[in-house]
């Protein structure tokens, strides 16, 4: 039987998306080339209720619909071929070693896993009459992959499918038209505005003066940046102060943040719900977090004791920035009155801190136990976002009704779940969205560039970020 493509996969394509399958056999136009490993791997992620597990679970339930066509051995390598007719079809050839040239001694399990996953992409290249392409998330077995001559492919294209649209616009206008802009249509002084130009800096022409602005349904509406400051937190740079008016303002309903580390996103999505929770328009404040860490060997929270212990490292983010809120309220409200500043003990920090999550009703919830529920009346802030696969996202984002405002933030620069990459994440999907007019929410999307934690943080981000030449 002739294919027009032969796909090898790792694991991570499926875990990603069980449904993956049947993507890239396109109907059985293309073969899929299954290693054992892979289905070892994939029944080892079976149980636990993070998103790979439920994939992991999906696959499964794929492969028992599917029906044995042959069964061959070649060159000690045993060939099972399955096909599966679901909804849509596909053909996958499972293919096993005897024996493996790569030797598990000294070696972290999932590089031996990868070297044996590359040893059958050795096999599958000689056997096959047509070129086959490796496809994996990972760059490390992508780059092993090269090295022994075997075509390789993300789960999409290249460096060509990067994007950077224009959130914030700037705009010369003369200064007899200042008083005619609020409320005008943006195509007056943009004709060629596009869906993602969700704020304009408008520059008056011959002159220091700048006038920023948002736009909702098509109008200008200038930013009263007296009332935006008025918060905890204040608002230190125009993609702040946009960024804080769109939590504010009841118009946007789902906000898209992308920012970089110590950029003060998780700051100003607690201080604008704290004072939204205030005015009594939300009753509580939720923050997600997916439960992925920075590891090395790609363990999850199944391998950590306790699920108070499990989820409590996942918190850190929104604690920090609780206490950085208090002392900062702190030192507002006492600072002016002494002319030394006396800081807050530690241990009254915590106090406050239980005060303010009890105050104001913030709770945290991760990914793990939201199926099945509905979220209402809720501010809620999903941090991360650049680690949460587009199935995970879509699961959270389905769980919550009209009643809630939400925020998204994440950093392209800091994606540590082994299972996504920049192309394939939740972060930039979203992002991506926001190219097409949307009826169904009110969008805003922002970049925060600018570094504020302090100048370690914006060293790090420029030294660590800026390709060498």
């Amino acid at each position: 039987m002739n294919f027009e493509k032969y796909y090898l996969l790792d694991t991570n394509i499926l875990l990603e998306d069980a449904t993956n399958i049947f993507k890239l056999s396109d109907n059985c136009n293309n073969l899929i080339v299954l290693p054992e490993t892979v289905l070892d791997e994939i029944d080892a992620k079976k149980s636990g209720f993070d998103e790979i597990n439920f994939q992991a679970r999906q696959f499964a339930r794929t492969l028992e619909n599917a029906k044995i066509q042959s069964n061959s051995t070649h060159n000690g390598c045993k060939i099972i071929r399955l096909k599966v007719d679901d909804v849509n079809s596909a053909i996958i050839d499972i293919v096993s070693k005897e024996e493996y040239v790569a030797n598990s001694k000294n070696v972290p399990i999932n590089i031996y896993n990868d070297r044996k996953i590359l040893e059958i992409g050795t096999f599958a290249k000689q056997f096959y009459s047509s070129e086959i392409i490796f496809l994996s998330l990972d760059i490390m077995a992508r780059t092993r992959a090269i090295s022994l001559d075997i075509k390789t492919d993300s789960l999409v294209g290249s460096s060509k499918d990067d994007f950077d649209f224009e959130f914030n616009k700037e705009v010369t206008v003369k200064f007899e038209e200042i008083e005619f802009l609020d409320n005008s249509d943006i195509v007056r002084f943009d004709p060629e505005h596009k869906p993602y130009n969700f704020t304009y800096c408008f520059k008056v022409k011959s002159s220091d003066q700048v006038i920023l602005a948002m736009v909702q349904n098509g109008k200008i509406c200038v930013l009263d940046e007296d009332k935006i400051r008025d918060q905890i937190i204040t608002p230190l740079n125009k993609e702040q102060l946009f960024f804080s008016n769109a939590i504010l303002e009841h118009y946007y309903n789902v906000l898209i943040v992308e920012a970089k580390a110590g950029s003060g996103k998780t700051l100003l999505a607690l201080s604008g719900a704290l004072k939204l929770i205030k005015r009594k328009e939300y009753q509580r404040i939720i923050y997600i977090r997916n439960s992925i860490e920075s590891l090395d060997k790609g363990e999850d929270v199944g391998y950590l004791p306790g699920l108070e212990e499990k989820f409590k490292i996942y918190n850190h983010p929104l604690m920090d920035s609780l206490d950085y809120i208090i002392r900062t309220e702190h030192k507002k409200r006492n600072a002016p009155k002494k002319n030394v500043y006396e800081a807050l003990e530690d241990s009254e920090v915590t106090t406050r801190i239980e005060q303010l999550i009890s105050n104001y009703n913030i709770e945290t919830m991760w990914v793990g136990e939201m199926r099945g529920r509905t979220l209402s009346n809720a501010f809620i802030i999903i941090d991360e976002a650049q680690n949460m696969s587009n199935k995970t996202m879509q699961m959270v984002l389905s769980r919550i009704d009209s009643s809630c405002k939400v925020i998204v933030l994440g950093s392209n620069m800091q994606i540590d779940n082994f299972y996504v990459n920049k192309y394939t994440n939740a972060l930039t999907t979203l992002l991506r969205s926001t190219k097409q007019e949307n009826h169904l929410v009110h969008l805003f999307a922002v970049k925060l560039q600018k570094v504020l934690r302090g100048p370690i943080t914006e060293w790090a981000e420029t030294i660590f970020s800026t390709p060498h030449k």
